[in-house]
């Protein structure tokens, strides 16, 4: 990742009209654009103060007025001299500002700023580290109140907290051993009377602590993706309706009314939910036309990316050998729950029954019966726990990194021993361990992997 220190200039603001639109500049030596744009020296513009003045034209018109607020170095987003000109929300206009800027700007090298680039400024300037860097990108991205929530923890520095105390534990336990290493002639067993092996198996029960709520974080980020599956008019149009809690997808008694999937997302315990309502399968043979059949491809297609799979059958006839050979297709790599459907005609109670590994729920989309049955499965699916505890909203990279760090701290533990290999190996393990858990908040990051998590951040943030 290569860093250019021009200064930047971009649209802060989300693209649309709005009642206020925001241009912001980074960078030093912002005197020049402030005299040119604004109209004053840099010295009248009180440091985060709001100034009301005219923004003006290369010949003196004016292009709008607003705010200007003036952030001087360090006290600033980016840790460098930052200038937020505050004006009317219309497109057109902050266009003209941003290009008068940049105009304004031209001795001084401003340019028009990459995606992220003001937050990756923050982070290389030690205003945040890459954990609450994130967590930028994911406040602004969430899709839910509990996903908003976790995100403004880690913003604020739990979740990098946590792991600073972490790194913080292993390192001084890589000292006890180090120390055990460099001085084997002293009689002094420095891991015997610094319990070394509580202190690691302390990191290690902490560490699983971290990752269970790191990884209820994620369904807060990401949510589950969720197919509903079977044959043609076994109610998969209904339940989604149900679960929505609107009509999102078209009923009828015609088998294929569904020929493409349709996807809703809702909330459950504040976990974004992708439900997915899929054509109805059946043999290619039986498709009445080319439509549907493509709608049966497209069903495979997302059976194969779910999550969690939702076998819909009919309760009225029971499991059919059609209902065999589509359970057969499902992929191992997601949980199958079995929906019997329609138990308002077929007599059946609503009820969860687990037999042989397979889960099996007796609901009636139509008559809303049993429907809190199957929110409760999907919770125990995710592994949801309603607990006090924060949850960090974590990113993938975080959960591989905590699972990397718990596997080196393992292969720790079996070589805690006092002879000299096992001692060389007890270090190198620890090392690792501090190197992934450094690596969330950004200490050991490659650079080009700082780049990607950048790249995919909004311009003007």
């Amino acid at each position: 990742m290569s860093f250019d220190s021009s200064p930047i200039a971009a649209i802060a603001t989300a693209p649309g009209r709005g009642g206020i639109g925001v241009v912001r500049i980074s960078g030093k030596n912002l005197g020049t654009v402030i005299q040119s744009v604004c109209g004053v020296t840099e010295t009248v513009l009180t440091p985060r103060h709001a100034t009301y003045l005219p923004f003006k034209n290369l010949d003196g018109s004016v292009i709008d007025q607003g705010l200007a607020i003036y952030f001087k170095a360090p006290h600033s987003y980016t840790g460098e001299d930052v200038l937020e000109l505050q004006g009317h929300g219309g497109p057109v206009v902050l266009q003209m500002l941003l290009t008068r800027c940049l105009q304004a700007g031209q001795e001084i090298g401003l340019r028009m700023a990459e995606p992220g680039e003001f937050t990756q400024r923050a982070f290389l300037n030690d205003k945040l580290d890459l954990a609450q860097a994130e967590a930028v990108a994911d406040l602004i991205e969430a899709s839910t109140e509990a996903a908003a929530k976790s995100a403004s923890e880690s913003l604020s520095g739990a979740f990098s907290n946590v792991i600073h105390g972490l790194v913080g534990q292993v390192t001084n336990l890589r000292m006890l051993v180090e120390a055990t290493l460099d001085f084997p002639e002293e009689e002094i067993d420095f891991l015997e009377k610094s319990d070394a092996r509580g202190q690691l198996s302390t990191i290690r029960t902490t560490l699983d602590q971290v990752f269970a709520q790191a990884a209820q974080g994620a369904l807060l980020r990401d949510g589950l993706n969720i197919v509903l599956a079977g044959q043609p008019n076994v109610g998969k149009s209904s339940l989604l309706n149900v679960l929505a809690g609107a009509d999102v997808a078209i009923v009828t008694p015609i088998a294929g009314t569904t020929r493409d999937k349709v996807t809703e997302t809702i909330q459950l315990e504040g976990i974004p939910l992708n439900i997915i309502d899929t054509a109805g399968i059946r043999d290619f043979d039986e498709a009445s036309d080319e439509v549907e059949r493509i709608g049966i491809e497209r069903t495979w297609a997302a059976v194969a990316k779910a999550d969690v799979i939702l076998h819909m059958l009919d309760a009225n006839h029971g499991p059919t050998l059609a209902d065999e050979k589509i359970l057969g297709r499902f992929p191992d790599s997601a949980p199958v729950i079995r929906i019997w459907n329609k138990i308002d005609q077929s007599g059946h109670k609503a009820a969860v029954d687990i037999a042989h590994d397979v889960t099996h729920i007796y609901l009636s989309a139509t008559d809303h019966i049993g429907i809190d049955l199957l929110r409760g499965e999907l919770l125990r699916i995710a592994g949801w726990q309603q607990t006090g505890e924060s949850r960090y909203l974590a990113r993938e990279r975080h959960l591989i990194a905590l699972k990397s760090a718990r596997d080196h701290l393992e292969l720790a533990a079996e070589h805690a021993s006092v002879s000299d290999q096992s001692l060389d190996l007890f270090a190198e393990e620890l090392r690792l361990a501090q190197d992934r858990l450094s690596s969330i908040t950004g200490a050991f990051t490659p650079d080009d992997l700082l780049g990607v998590i950048f790249s995919r951040f909004c311009i003007g943030k």
